[in-house]
């Protein structure tokens, strides 16, 4: 929920066990206690999306046994995987832009123990053409960073789980060429369509892409997306990375966001989302400012964490009996 400094404060001093978004402006202004943060302006709350730096978005996580805050840097941060309770939630948030989210991207999907714990975050970032500090907060210990994760580890009930999901408006088209990329890549130059080295930017100018679809793969039976940050004469960055020897294909173009997620959401299994992590690129290109998304709200992100990085999604997770 959307609340203001004040009501933030008071559940702090509480002693509520708590996840909270918002501008730096507004985070840097709270006490210690059992919270963690990160910074974004961005929101969809329960009357739609918005950017605000006037109010805070925070979830209260009241299924919460006991709870554990840390931080880690790039060379630790896969640690989460020894740290985490048994039965328990791994919420991670880290910084955009940070060598630390650079490490998780390139190789978390290669640490087969985080598919054994819930692990579910988000990317924190600030508004867009800005130069406000992007952050994550350890509300425990009241200190912000720029460069390293912040993770409270919430252990559950014997009698609870959690789930960890998300929801992807692209799918691939089975009749485009086949695209590979030779290594575990944020930038690329070269790639292989249909077994035929090419040179990646020239490709999608000739091809006519549209950017704003991202590359979409298979991965144990969900699509997960890669989206385009930037071109140059001399490569493509990406949000996330593509992996190599993975098989991508564009993503089929979507005419209308907001009926897509709709018609997901409707479609979705989800019966209480606790909170959600919807993408910065789905707010821009979907036009979602002002649009609600049923019982979807939370942050708007710069990244999405549901085990490994992934972008341009809604991640959401959900706790439910045993």
């Amino acid at each position: 929920m959307l609340i203001t400094l004040e009501e933030t404060i008071k559940l702090i001093q509480d002693g509520r066990t708590l996840h909270i978004a918002a501008d730096d402006s507004l985070l840097s202004k709270l006490p210690t206690g059992n919270w963690i943060g990160g910074t974004t302006p961005y929101f969809i709350g329960e009357e739609g999306g918005v950017l605000t730096k006037e109010k805070l978005f925070v979830t209260e996580l009241d299924f919460a046994e006991e709870i554990k805050i840390a931080s880690y840097g790039k060379y630790s941060v896969f640690q989460i995987v020894e740290d985490c309770y048994e039965n328990g939630l791994t919420i991670l948030i880290m910084p955009y832009g940070s060598k630390v989210v650079e490490k998780y991207a390139k190789e978390a999907p290669d640490v087969e123990e985080l598919l054994m714990h819930p692990t579910v975050g988000w990317i924190a970032g600030a508004e867009l053409g800005s130069e406000d500090e992007i952050r994550v907060y350890d509300g425990a210990s009241g200190t912000s960073y720029q460069d390293k994760a912040v993770v409270m580890y919430v252990k559950l009930p014997a009698n609870k789980t959690a789930l960890v999901n998300l929801i992807n408006i692209f799918e691939d088209d089975k009749t485009d060429p086949v695209i590979m990329f030779p290594d575990n890549e944020l930038r690329v130059t070269k790639c292989k369509v249909n077994g035929q080295e090419v040179d990646f930017a020239q490709y999608i100018k000739r091809k006519g892409i549209d950017t704003r679809m991202p590359l979409v793969t298979d991965y144990n039976g969900s699509y997960i997306n890669t989206s385009i940050k930037g071109a140059d004469d001399t490569g493509i960055d990406l949000y996330a990375p593509v992996f190599k020897n993975v098989e991508y294909r564009f993503a089929r173009s979507v005419t209308d966001y907001v009926r897509e997620f709709s018609e997901r959401i409707r479609q979705s299994s989800a019966d209480a989302p606790i909170l959600s992590f919807n993408c910065i690129l789905n707010y821009l290109y979907g036009g979602l400012e002002g649009e609600k998304l049923d019982r979807y709200t939370g942050p708007i992100t710069f990244g999405e964490v549901a085990y490994q990085l992934i972008n341009q999604t809604l991640v959401y997770f959900e706790i439910s009996e045993s």
